[in-house]
């Protein structure tokens, strides 16, 4: 009997002296603690990299009080909700959300493992054809090339020949020697977003001359601006079919998907009839 309290005693022994262990590995590196639950330092440490100490002060300061209002508050839900309508509702969302999260990321799985991404250009064609009212540009976009020099630059005339002629030999030797910016892009589609970046002009501006020129000039108080438009669409038309192709691709993707998905499931039902697994009571 003696000996069965000695075993007892022990056992309780090693039961707290496990319990204040964990406590203390909890509590290493914690910088706040509410009721049982820590905010390490580290975490505290990745918020304010980079930050100025009166930044990194006011940042912890906000998280710290923002973080233990929230656990403050949850620690007073568990016991006050109403079960009716309250946690038990909470827990069925909590239940639903969570298998809906292994159902998602077991379809990406088996999309990214299993469904085709190649989509062939006569698809591509097909769809084009198939849907034109999709395809049309919202705003307008152009091939060409853009060349900046500085106000005072000689031979700008000279460039704006070249440039319109296309005489890239002379341009680039001009733009090695005098320009302060030089972009080409005649093999690839440009927006006027990304034009209206790089000049400075509003965009009703730049759609509306797009309209009427070929080449359009603009400076301001440093530099002169030279855009050459070597092939464009206006805003209102139909996209070209090597501008469109990316939009089409996620069109037949996202069709493909749910072709896929759906066979999939309707392949592990089937299956699972035949199994036994499914069963229907009279």
């Amino acid at each position: 009997m003696e000996k069965g309290k000695v075993i007892i005693l022990f056992l309780a022994g090693l039961l707290l002296y496990g319990c204040r262990a964990y406590e203390k590995q909890q509590q290493a590196g914690a910088a706040v603690e509410v009721d049982g639950v820590y905010l390490y330092r580290s975490t505290l440490d990745s918020l304010t990299l980079g930050m100025s100490p009166e930044d990194s002060l006011r940042t912890v300061q906000q998280y710290v009080s923002q973080w233990a209002k929230d656990e403050l508050m949850y620690k007073k839900a568990l016991p006050d909700l109403p079960l009716n309508g309250g946690r038990n509702e909470i827990e069925r969302m909590v239940e639903e959300y969570r298998r809906a999260l292994y159902v998602q990321s077991y379809e990406r799985y088996l999309v990214e493992r299993r469904m085709p991404k190649s989509v062939p250009d006569s698809v591509i064609s097909q769809v084009y054809e198939r849907m034109p009212e999709r395809f049309m540009l919202d705003e307008s976009i152009v091939k060409g090339m853009l060349v900046v020099v500085p106000n005072e630059a000689r031979e700008t005339a000279k460039l704006r020949g070249w440039m319109a002629k296309g005489m890239m030999d002379e341009i680039e030797k001009y733009a090695y020697k005098s320009a302060s910016g030089y972009e080409l892009f005649t093999d690839r589609w440009t927006t006027t977003s990304d034009l209206i970046a790089q000049m400075p002009m509003e965009r009703g501006g730049m759609e509306s001359a797009l309209r009427s020129k070929n080449q359009i000039e603009v400076a301001d108080s440093v530099r002169t601006y030279i855009l050459q438009v070597t092939e464009k669409r206006i805003a209102g038309e139909r996209m070209p079919m090597d501008y469109a192709r990316g939009a089409i691709e996620k069109i037949v993707l996202n069709a493909r998907e749910l072709e896929f998905l759906n066979k999939e499931r309707e392949r592990l039902y089937n299956e699972a009839i035949q199994s036994g697994k499914v069963k229907f009571f009279e």
